[in-house]
């Protein structure tokens, strides 16, 4: 199918992209990857007026690494991302949950920041963000704000950006010493969207003990559903902890509902399952990590 006729724009600066997204409002799409957009539009299921194509505007393809963690702009491919060293060392759940974004072929074109964007609610990005507590970026008309992840997805495909405004750039903060992460998913084919997801962090003190246990889940709700699930693990080891009951804790929490690929009871057990291998994974990586870097003496919580 072909989409249904529109007006393209090509802005060559950010300010230019802002103005025109001003000027087009509703009526607009921004083009960045087009993985997403380019199919809806194809199967009719978008047919926004106007396509406003940044991948002209200089500035929104850097990768920015620091002490807080890490930053990237709007125009970053997942491919780029999944590849880039410093980065998967800051944050290690970036690389973990790109492996399992649809294809590499989908990779090399589509942009992390798109995808959050977009806000699927069966993306792996989202819930990657949502779970680390990050942020985007967004600038507008009135200037720049900075939208927490629990704020900026509203619904499914929604988020909070105004028509006017533009996702320049999204933060995922590092994990705190002594964390260690996994991504794991269940889905029909490969590359396909998962029927469930769930990313987990798991926190070890100088003692080996859990201190915090944390997983966000795909496909399951609106929006990326984030749990804290501490309680059913904390003091222990890694090797004592009872990471069923953690499951069992997180379906309690969760309401997945019907949709034509899968039951809300099937999602239901899905998340229970992944629970305990994310925060199996998750704790195993916890442990290699401190054995690579142990902490001094005395950096554990003292739970």
């Amino acid at each position: 199918m072909k989409p249904p006729a529109f007006r393209y724009h090509a802005p060559a600066s950010l300010a230019e992209t802002l103005a025109t997204l001003a000027e087009v409002g509703a009526r607009g799409k921004v083009l960045a990857g087009g993985q997403s957009l380019v199919p809806l539009m194809n199967m009719r299921l978008a047919a926004p007026e106007h396509i406003v194509d940044i991948n002209g505007v200089a500035g929104l393809d850097d990768v920015t690494v620091d002490a807080g963690g890490v930053r990237i702009g709007a125009l970053v491919r997942h491919a780029r991302l999944e590849a880039d060293a410093e980065a998967a060392a800051a944050v290690p759940l970036l690389r973990q949950g790109l492996r399992l974004v649809a294809h590499p072929v989908i990779r090399n074109r589509g942009t992390t920041v798109g995808s959050i964007a977009h806000a699927d609610p069966s993306a792996e990005m989202p819930a990657a963000l949502a779970l680390l507590g990050g942020s985007v970026e967004a600038a507008g008309a009135a200037g720049r704000r900075t939208v927490p992840a629990a704020e900026f997805f509203t619904g499914p495909m929604e988020s909070c950006l105004r028509p006017d405004e533009l996702a320049v750039s999204a933060h995922f903060p590092r994990p705190e010493p002594g964390t260690g992460s996994a991504f794991t998913e269940v889905a029909r084919r490969h590359g396909d969207y998962a029927l469930c997801g769930v990313a987990a962090l798991v926190t070890l003190d100088a003692d080996l003990r859990i201190t915090a246990a944390r997983a966000g889940y795909l496909s399951v709700s609106p929006t990326p559903a984030v749990l804290d699930l501490t309680d059913a693990v904390a003091g222990r080891t890694p090797d004592t902890a009872d990471l069923a009951a953690a499951g069992r804790l997180a379906v309690g929490r969760l309401e997945p509902e019907d949709d034509i690929h899968a039951t809300a009871e099937y999602r239901a057990h899905l998340a229970g399952v992944l629970t305990v291998r994310a925060l199996r994974a998750a704790a195993e990586d916890a442990l290699a990590r401190a054995t690579r870097d142990p902490r001094p003496a005395g950096s554990g919580s003292g739970r």
